[in-house]
């Protein structure tokens, strides 16, 4: 049937960007020193995140002058208008988009982008929408009727990248991504070899799970591409090795991004000789987590038990600790007081009626910390904004520009 169808925080003081790019003055109407600035000034009583433009410059360029090819961001990782708009005007051209209405929300803020549709799986009607509205060229596969449905809507076209996406052989990241997608090798090399029969450009593509702490993942997947394109017979001009690019949360040995990157350089030469494919890499948490903390404020304290309430929790922008095991950086102000002294854990519950509104881990904080008082989580770039939902009427968070974040 196939063959009868015809694609690091900086501490610098900064201005928000013009209002043409999405995070000028209407998005972001102050700028603060910092959190304890915000906390002392606006005195908020619904969660804030504190977002610095300077922190995500900063680690952007660690990614683009250190990966060995060309560096995108995958937008699930927090499709903020401050995180889209900045990275914009910061010279990103390329994101890696999983759906119809994040490929809109690039569209606001960066009209020329190219636009990876590396969700593997999608509807007609989405591949269609993609490739007339949106002009993707770019459309990840991992089945054989994938192939057939891209074919059936857009034609085999060779404008039309098809990057295969197979199966990673271990799994060493803190969330394996192994379960819902990719092939494994052997049908990896039949889908490659159909998309270049049919006419289409191909690459292949992985990715090692989020929070990869291994760069040995990397190299073991390089491997694997190499080994798929020689068994497909196809020689290989792209390879996307997917995000996965760890952050240093607390009491996690985390290799540097450099020794990451020096990984993949060295693997894919090693593997592919003078036929070395180009690289992309779609990093999110990596350079988005560090530039965004969460300012909470402290609803209650029970007497009898020192529990705390907050106004924020697992259906707001710290849903992620109860599918990830990480801790995020944290203190306790009052104002612009950073409370220090005796620390003690305490078990902390959300704003909502369900019980289940409670952080996994107790959290350490001074002793003395009270109703009123406010609790920045650092490193909540990443996922934060994206899996907030507005269940029992919370979940509306303000953005504002704080030019120094809580990272470590």
């Amino acid at each position: 049937m196939l063959n009868e169808l015809m694609h690091d925080a900086t501490q610098e003081r900064y201005e928000p960007a013009p209002a043409a790019t999405g995070i000028g003055q209407d998005v972001l109407p102050d700028v603060y020193r910092d959190a304890p600035e915000v906390a002392q000034r606006m005195a908020p009583d619904v969660p804030v995140f504190c977002f610095s433009r300077n922190a995500l410059a900063h680690q952007l360029k660690r990614f683009q002058d250190g990966f060995p090819g060309k560096v995108t961001y995958a937008v699930k990782a927090n499709p903020s208008p401050e995180i889209i708009g900045a990275l914009s005007t910061l010279g990103m051209t390329t994101f890696d988009v999983a759906s119809p209405v994040e490929m809109e929300l690039v569209r606001k803020f960066c009209p020329r982008a190219i636009l990876h549709y590396h969700n593997p799986i999608k509807s007609r009607s989405e591949i269609e929408q993609a490739y007339r509205a949106f002009g993707v060229r770019h459309f990840a596969v991992d089945d054989k009727t994938e192939i057939e449905k891209i074919a059936h809507v857009v034609g085999t076209r060779s404008d039309v990248e098809l990057v295969i996406r197979f199966r990673a052989a271990k799994n060493r990241a803190v969330c394996d991504f192994t379960s819902k997608f990719g092939a494994d090798m052997a049908y990896a090399a039949e889908l490659l070899q159909l998309a270049d029969e049919l006419g289409f450009n191909t690459a292949l593509t992985f990715h090692p799970g989020s929070q990869c702490i291994d760069p040995v993942s990397y190299v073991e997947n390089i491997e694997a591409a190499a080994e798929i394109s020689r068994r497909a017979g196809v020689v290989l001009k792209q390879l996307n090795v997917g995000g996965g690019f760890p952050v240093k949360f607390p009491g996690q040995q985390t290799p540097p991004l450099s020794a990451f990157f020096k990984a993949i350089d060295t693997a894919t030469r090693a593997a592919f000789g003078d036929k070395r494919p180009d690289l992309t890499a779609e990093p999110g948490r990596a350079i988005v987590a560090g530039c965004t903390s969460l300012l909470v404020r402290v609803k209650h304290r029970r007497s009898e038990s020192d529990d705390l309430f907050i106004n924020d929790g697992i259906y707001g922008a710290l849903m992620e600790l109860t599918q990830v095991p990480i801790d995020l950086p944290c203190r306790a102000l009052r104002g612009a007081q950073v409370l220090e002294g005796q620390m003690k854990d305490f078990v902390i519950f959300g704003p909502t009626c369900d019980p289940l509104d409670r952080l996994p881990r107790t959290v350490r904080l001074p002793l003395d910390v009270t109703e009123g008082d406010w609790i920045e989580f650092g490193l909540v770039g990443a996922y934060g904004a994206a899996t907030a939902t507005r269940f029992n009427g919370y979940g509306a968070i303000q953005t504002t520009d704080a030019a120094s974040v809580l990272s470590s």
